[in-house]
Order: C-alpha cells, then structure tokens, then sequence
C-alpha cells in the first residue's frame, strides 16, 4: 500500500471519506463513478494497516441468486469439466431476507435489510465489473466434497481471490488508478459544521501532532465500530468484554460513532448491546488482528464436534444450525464461560473435515491424546479445570448418540445438511441435545484445540436513510445535509447475530448509495447547491 501522507490537506474536496475499509474504499469507488472529480479517503492507521476489518476477513459475500448459472458471470475459477460436478442450490431474496429475519430474531430493520437483499446481487456485479474484486466460488469454505459431487452449504457460495488481502488489494488499485487520494496517519476528531445552514462541511483532523481542518461538499463515514476499545466495549457490550481478542484492525475504536452524535447529534440505532464475535485461536495477541494469518484464526470447527467450558461442560448446542448462521454469536457464547475459554474436541472421525486454513499443524497449538483421559489431562495443563467431569460429558454424549441411532437408524453423517444426526432419543436425553452432525467421539486419536473470542465489529452504529445512507439527526429525525455514512457505522442491521456474509455485501450496498448520493451533492456545488438546502 503506497504511503500517501504527502497528500496536502488544504483546499477543498468534493468528497471525503473516512476509512480505508472495504466500505470506504466502496464509496470513493461510487463517488468517483458518479462524477466526482476530487476525491479524498483519510484514515488514522499507517499506510500498512490500510483496509479496515475487510482486510482481516475471508472475502465472503452473501448475495441472493438463482443458482449456479447466475453466479458464473461473477467467478474466475470455475473450469467447464467441474460445473456438472457441483450442487448449489437458489439462494433468492425471499431466502436471504428470511435468513435476515430469523437469525435477528425479527428485530432487522425492514427497510435497510431491504435495500441489502435486493441490491446485493447488482451490487456484486459492480463490484466485480467496476471495482475490478475478483470473485471466485467459496470451494475451500463453503463446499464439502461428497460422493464425488462439490456441495454448497448455507446460502453462501462467493469469496474473493486471497480472501481480505485480495479484496483490499483490489478495491485499493481501482481506487488509485481512478484518481482517489489517500492520506494516512490522519485522525479524524470533530465533524466541521456550517453555522447558517447546519451542513457538514469537513472535518477536524491530526496528522504528525498538527490539526487540520478538511473541507469537503460531503463527508462520508466508513471508520468502522468500536470492537477495539476495550472501554467501550465494556461499557456497550457489558462486563467482560474488555478482555475479548481484537480479531481484526486495532484502529475501530468508535471515534467517528461518538463524533458524529457529540457534534451534529446524529441518532443511534442498532444493537449496541451486540457484535460479531467468533470462536478464536485462544494464543493470538488479543489486541489486534495478525496481517499475515488474518483469519485463520478463527476456529469454526465445532458443527464436527463439541466444545466443552473450563469446567468441563457443553455450553452450545454446536449443531443447532449450519456454522454460517452461529459462528459470529458463539464467539459471545464462549466469552460468558469461566475464564472466557472452551475447547473444541473431535476425534479420528471428523478431523479431515476441518479446514486446514484454520486447523492446520503451523496455525493452532494442538492437544492431540489416545484416550479421552489422556486428552483431559492435557487439556488441564491448558486450563481445563474439571477433567473427569470432562470425560464424562463426552461419554454421556456417546452414549445418547448410540441411544439415537438405535431408534432412529444410523442415517448419513453429511456436513451440507441438516443431517438430523441428533442425541435425543426415548431412552436418553441430553439437557443440551446436539441437533445435526452428532457423531460419537470415541475413536483415537483424539484432538482438542483451545479457544477464546474474537471480536470482529460492532452492531450498534447510526441512524442512515436508506435510500442515500444520509445520516439522520436525533433531533429532527430528518438526514443531515453533507453527511453520510456506510460500512459497520450504519446501525439497524444486525442484532445478536447475523448471516455470515452479510457484513461486507452490506459495506458495498450501502458504500455505493453514500457514494453515489455524496457525489450527485458534490455536483450540485458547481451549480450553488447551497441554495438548494
């Protein structure tokens, strides 16, 4: 990434946005499409750290399609001999705003999860054609190999070449070869405001311990959530939370979140009680994402198996749904456990089926062992406080397994399906049951890895009109002439979970309308905009 620090910050922009993120760099994108001339994005991490969250993801977006033929367009790594050798079923609106709804509990707001759904397919389109994002289908996430055929699983088929790193790397060459400006090390403090007409007008900005005001006809927001305070996130998220990991950039510390409502009384909206919080390698530096294993960190592996708390309890049901529409709330989970750890546990049976990228000998410290005691044991010298009663749970999880095959027959293990694998039977009924992939963990050798949880963003942010991603004010309801604001800041999405995915399809559809809305208000300054207000 080039260091732009150079970039005078005198004079005036058409567009300024703030936050080098996937939404960020979504938005200049759209400014710049629809007719801006000068653009600028600003962001108070080095030039290293460029890319927000989005950098530290899998590159995966959530779109509603018609199948397979409706995705082929979007994808650069399909040979002709594989398409008759894999199953992807229709994923079409009414299935994602379904998905929306269910794992929100309903508290979505209609409207945003609207635009979301039905903009996101054109949306992944014009990311691909326009931002040059190289798409690819998810085979090494999002498909099992069965019987010979390449299955797709839970609404999710896409993914960027080189995961985050690709899609930041991407996004960040469009940007530049169209004429974007970028300027590091620049933190944005306060929002400038027009005193006769109340429009945002700039903001207030340190680079090298000097302020700097920033005009510009219209200011953008894409500076993420607050995932990496620690005090914020205690003090929104509750107790404990302050001692979560950082999964992603150290720099989404709510700066913008809290200037935005001090200076113009923007309106919250959201869940701020909520984030997206995963399953998470319990030895990585808790402070802040690693840019070169990024997520291989997270640890979703538990649909195979169990996970089991310090004091040798499940605390999940880990097969209630497929992983796509848990992993980003067992992260909480795993958090309200003593000391804030579990361990994941598999054996012989399932360990193929875990994702090297996540699993593998050089990414996670693993505790391998010939015998459930031998593996408690070992686990005890990691924090497992409780060993027998550690075994015993999984032998009393074996047994309702044999219990439920006995009654119902063997069926077929298949990690693409609700299986209906379970444990609960006539004869034995787990207080917890596991609802799908419930195999019996009984055959050595034995593995066991070691987890905390990774904070990814935040699902409280601002209230944005949907149709322009204005930011509405507190005080009259009405949007805030010159301010807009996309990415992990809009509020109202998400609550308690979400649809894996989800997160940065939203980046780029609500990034598009503020960029698209920003630069048609920046035209309108060659003609005197400011009397239209």
């Amino acid at each position: 990434m080039a260091d732009s620090d150079d970039v005078p910050l005198t004079g005036s922009w058409d567009v300024l946005v703030v936050g080098s993120g996937a939404a960020g760099m979504s938005t200049a994108l759209a400014t710049i499409q629809h007719g801006s001339r000068s653009v600028l994005i600003i962001d108070k991490c080095p030039p290293h750290w460029a890319g927000g969250n989005g950098y530290f993801t899998a590159g995966a977006y959530r779109t509603a399609h018609h199948g397979l033929h409706d995705l082929l367009p979007l994808v650069s790594n399909l040979p002709k001999d594989l398409e008759s050798k894999i199953d992807l079923a229709k994923y079409d609106e009414a299935d994602f705003m379904a998905d929306m709804r269910r794992v929100t509990g309903g508290r979505c707001d209609e409207e945003l999860s609207t635009v979301l759904v039905n903009e996101s397919r054109d949306c992944i389109g014009w990311l691909k054609d326009y931002c040059a994002v190289n798409f690819q289908l998810s085979f090494r996430r999002q498909a099992y190999e069965v019987d010979g055929r390449y299955k797709f699983w839970g609404g999710l088929a896409l993914t960027v070449r080189e995961g985050g790193k690709g899609l930041i790397a991407n996004l960040n060459a469009s940007a530049r070869r169209l004429g974007v400006k970028f300027a590091f090390n620049t933190a944005a403090q306060n929002l400038l405001v027009d005193e006769k007409s109340g429009a945002v007008v700039g903001v207030r900005a340190m680079r090298a311990g000097q302020p700097h005001e920033i005009r510009a006809k219209s200011v953008v927001m894409c500076a993420g959530g607050f995932e990496a305070s620690p005090s914020l996130r205690a003090q929104y998220l509750g107790p404990g939370w302050d001692l979560a990991h950082v999964r992603g950039t150290p720099f989404n510390t709510g700066d913008m979140l809290l200037a935005a409502q001090r200076d113009v009384q923007a309106a919250s909206k959201g869940n701020w009680s909520g984030c997206h919080s995963v399953a998470w390698d319990a030895s990585s530096d808790p402070n802040s994402g690693d840019r070169v294993k990024t997520n291989e960190f997270t640890k979703s592996g538990y649909p195979l198996g169990l996970m089991l708390n310090s004091a040798g309890e499940r605390f999940v049901d880990e097969g209630v749904d497929m992983r796509n529409y848990t992993y980003a709330k067992f992260g909480r989970a795993i958090l309200q456990q003593p000391g804030g750890i579990a361990f994941q546990v598999w054996d012989k049976k399932t360990t193929g089926w875990l994702r090297d990228e996540e699993y593998r000998d050089e990414i996670v410290p693993k505790i391998t062992a010939e015998s459930l005691e031998e593996l408690a044991d070992q686990c005890g010298e990691r924090g497992l406080e409780a060993k027998q009663r550690f075994v015993n749970v999984i032998k009393e999880y074996n047994d309702a397994v044999k219990a439920h095959r006995a009654e119902n027959g063997n069926g077929k293990f298949d990690p693409t399906i609700k299986d209906g694998l379970g444990t609960q039977s006539s004869k034995t009924r787990l207080t917890l049951p596991k609802s799908n992939w419930a195999l019996t963990i009984e055959e050595p050798p034995f593995l066991a890895v070691k987890v905390g949880s990774g904070v990814t963003f935040t699902f409280g942010g601002l209230a944005i009109d949907p149709k322009t991603a204005k930011v509405k004010s507190a005080v009259s309801g009405k949007p805030i002439e010159g301010l807009y604001c996309a990415g992990e800041m809009v509020g109202g999405l998400f609550f308690g979970n979400y649809p894996g995915g989800s997160g940065l399809t939203a980046g780029g559809v609500f990034g598009r309308r503020a960029g698209k809305s920003a630069a048609e208000r920046s035209r309108w300054g060659e003609g005197g905009w400011q009397a239209r207000l």
